[in-house]
């Protein structure tokens, strides 16, 4: 009966430990997650879309590395991410620096019927981070086409968001010659004896020590066939 109750607890533990590495997998999995900007309402000026408001969609949301933010809108209208905050103050990146502001889709002034453009833009770096298009003078931005966020770290930037440069181990030196650059030598101990050198000295070949092993490893196989003998015997 003790033994009956010991394995239902054991297959019960085991179960629950199972039941812990599946939810924990599972939430892995889903650590990175896809916004829609806007929903439904896609990507566009409130001129466009005139219930349009992309701070109130950003409102509850938690926005980790990793995420892809998905914008929905035609080549009337760009997409401008910048961790510059006088950048998207003014609606404008004609002066923004190369490592703060990125645009993700431009406009088409020439395009006579707007053509759907689906741009996915992965948040990769932690802190706060601005979104607008910038087109038409900023017009767009200014009349409701912008929103800023906040991201946090999260599982961290997956292995394919990572600039392999990082990765990338360092640049090996050329040998130089300098002996002050080299590694240093093996420090031996005083007393290590190289058995060799012993051998060496006994005037025996490196073969001659295999007998003694090969009786001692024929010792230790007779005395295991003894013990499991005994063993069987006792059952």
């Amino acid at each position: 009966m003790e033994q009956r109750m010991l394995r239902s607890g054991s297959a019960f533990l085991l179960l629950l430990l199972l039941l812990l590495v599946f939810v924990s997998f599972s939430g892995y999995v889903e650590a990175y997650k896809n916004y829609t900007v806007g929903d439904s309402l896609g990507w566009y000026d409130n001129l466009h879309e005139p219930s349009v408001n992309y701070q109130k969609w950003v409102a509850g949301k938690n926005f980790s590395l990793g995420d892809f933010l998905i914008f929905n809108t035609d080549n009337n209208h760009s997409v401008v991410q910048t961790y510059n905050f006088t950048t998207y103050k003014h609606c404008d990146y004609e002066n923004a620096l190369e490592n703060d502001t990125n645009q993700w889709s431009a406009t088409d002034p020439s395009a006579t019927n707007p053509v759907a453009v689906t741009v996915a833009v992965p948040l990769m770096k932690e802190g706060m981070t601005y979104f607008f298009s910038s087109d038409y003078d900023g017009w767009q931005c200014k009349h409701g086409q912008h929103f800023k966020l906040n991201v946090s770290h999260g599982q961290g930037l997956p292995p394919s968001l990572k600039d392999p440069a990082d990765e990338a181990p360092g640049p090996v030196a050329p040998d130089s010659g300098d002996e002050g650059d080299s590694a240093p030598d093996t420090v031996v101990p005083a007393n290590f004896n190289d058995p060799k050198q012993e051998n060496d000295t006994d005037g025996t070949s490196g073969s001659a020590p295999l007998l003694p092993l090969s009786l001692h490893l024929l010792d230790y196989k007779f005395s295991g066939i003894l013990a499991l003998l005994g063993v069987v015997c006792i059952f």
